[in-house]
């Protein structure tokens, strides 16, 4: 009968905990904000991370000829010149480097390394894409790699990078990218956090469907017979009658995927940039990309390309443009149908942001174990972005300037080199410079005011043309309307800053012959248009 009594009395007790973790479920599935909107967005979010995690990196022996290409605004000589270092060691036919006009310090630094395949060229900017207009002209080479001049590379990008290219319907080839000296700096390590989500949960999944919606200007390969024929369209975008400055990534993507090429990912080509260490420069940066990237979307969308890409990249270009509402959802229901005025009500809400966001971090725990610390800091970070961040750009997006880079400023905002720790923020170690006078450099010239952040706007008009209709080579016919093209754009400048463009070194026989001459400003070269589009097109937004 004890034996009994002692069995009943267990069963009791088990059972009053069952009834309690029971009841304790049922507390906590009402904070739990997976509503309808929730459960798609989980979805769609699982369906590309292992679509990304299936992804693999091309591997074969296909090699080119290569040429890389270097816009330089008033960056920190000392960066430039470590960038260059990486850029050199791996070999390629030529390297591009276009200065602005008052870089005469970078120029002279460069010119002195004396390395015959490096061409320094003193050109009037007229925003980033007049300079990788005129560079990418210069370049002779199959395949032209964009590089910014901040961004190094890490050993085999190269030879990485041209792998994919094989392919001959392949237009456009991104890398895989990260943060350098990530430590540095709080802000440097959330940085690197969201371009590890990018890079490992979203773009391989895009990347392998053949169709990447923007190959980051950070460093980006293209087919140079892809470019080419668009760089009208890159250089003289308007956007609801505004000339467009920044965004030059997003807009080339989309012109090389309209074309009828594919813009793929490759993981094995990895490259590290500076990225901002002081909060205030990070946020101007999300609020330059988020104009960016809806200036980009919705031209895609208004032109009717969106809907020839694969489903995973509608999908995800379609969640970019509504993160504000998706996030706006989250918050409302999470604080308003499930939140409680109570110490439980308020832990489980805290609880649930975490752990949403780590569970989408995973990808980069993995590899940072220790930024765990930094979680909470992230969650903030990223609700900050998707809605003020977010609304605020969607309503200025046709709002242009570079916010982080100045006319009267060497580097960008928190991201010179002396933001960075011990040796690599002292200038990298140059190789013997070849035994060759230096080509002699012009004197210091003001630096000209043009359509940049914390300068005058450019003057300009636009003349109507007529709609046409044409197809580009290997891509489906296409009409779209010319809103115009545009006049020469009239800048406030000294009459010497209309000078043509210097070359970097003495002519050689290894160097081209317009890198040994002057050559046209960007202020006043006449493009043809490009096949397919039309210059000065103004997006039906």
């Amino acid at each position: 009968m004890d034996t009994l009594a002692a069995l009943a009395a267990s069963q009791t007790s088990t059972q009053v905990v069952i009834d309690q973790l029971v009841a304790f479920g049922h507390e906590a599935l009402k904070y739990v904000p997976v509503g309808i909107a929730g459960v798609i967005v989980w979805a769609l979010w699982l369906y590309r991370v292992v679509l990304s995690a299936r992804a693999k990196p091309v591997v074969n022996g296909f090699r080119t000829t290569t040429s890389v290409v270097v816009p330089s605004y008033h960056e920190d000589p000392d960066i430039l010149l470590r960038c260059l270092d990486t850029w050199r060691s791996q070999n390629p036919d030529e390297i591009i480097i276009v200065l602005d006009i008052a870089d005469t310090e970078a120029y002279q630094r460069i010119v002195a390394v004396g390395d015959p395949t490096v061409k320094p060229i003193l050109f009037h900017h007229v925003g980033k894409r007049s300079a990788l207009g005129q560079g990418i002209r210069l370049a002779r080479y199959d395949v032209v790699v964009l590089v910014d001049s901040d961004t190094s590379w890490e050993p085999g990008l190269l030879e990485n990078v041209q792998m994919p290219f094989v392919d001959t319907t392949v237009g456009g080839v991104g890398t895989q990218q990260n943060v350098y000296q990530r430590n540095s700096s709080i802000w440097r390590i959330i940085a690197d956090w969201l371009v590890n989500l990018r890079y490992f949960n979203y773009v391989p999944a895009m990347g392998a469907a053949g169709a990447v919606p923007c190959l980051s200007g950070r460093t980006a390969a293209y087919r140079r017979s892809a470019v080419l024929p668009v760089l009208d369209n890159l250089e003289n975008e308007f956007f609801l009658g505004r000339r467009c400055v920044a965004g030059d990534d997003g807009r080339l993507t989309w012109l090389v995927l309209a074309s009828g090429f594919k813009t793929v990912h490759q993981e094995s080509a990895k490259a590290l940039s500076m990225f901002p260490a002081t909060g205030k420069a990070f946020f101007k940066q999300r609020i330059r990309w988020s104009r960016n990237s809806y200036r980009t979307y919705l031209t895609a969308i208004a032109k009717g390309w969106i809907w020839r890409v694969p489903f995973v990249t509608k999908i995800t270009v379609l969640q970019i443009i509504l993160t504000p509402v998706t996030m706006g959802i989250t918050m409302w229901y999470l604080l308003f149908s499930r939140l409680e005025l109570s110490i439980v009500g308020a832990a489980f809400t805290i609880a649930w942001l975490l752990a949403g966001r780590a569970v989408r971090g995973f990808s980069n725990l993995r590899r940072h174990p220790l930024d765990l610390f930094v979680l909470p800091i992230l969650a903030i970070v990223v609700i900050v972005i998707a809605l003020p961040i977010k609304v605020f750009s969607f309503i200025t997006m046709n709002k242009q300037g570079w916010l982080t880079r100045h006319a009267d400023q060497m580097g960008g905002d928190g991201q010179t080199a002396a933001t960075l720790d011990g040796p690599a923020s002292r200038p990298a170690v140059q190789t013997t410079p070849v035994q060759t006078p230096p080509a002699p450099t012009p004197a210091p010239i003001p630096a000209p005011a043009f359509a940049m952040a914390g300068a005058p706007e450019m003057v300009m008009s636009a003349v109507g043309a007529p709609a046409t209709a044409m197809s580009s080579a290997g891509a489906p016919e296409m009409a779209m309307s010319a809103a115009g093209s545009p006049e020469t754009p009239s800048i406030a400048t000294p009459a010497s800053t209309a000078a043509a463009p210097v070359s970097a070194a003495p002519a050689t026989a290894s160097q081209p012959t317009e890198a040994a001459t002057a050559t046209t400003s960007g202020t006043q070269r006449a493009s043809q248009p490009a096949a397919g589009l039309q210059s000065g097109e103004v997006a039906a937004a």
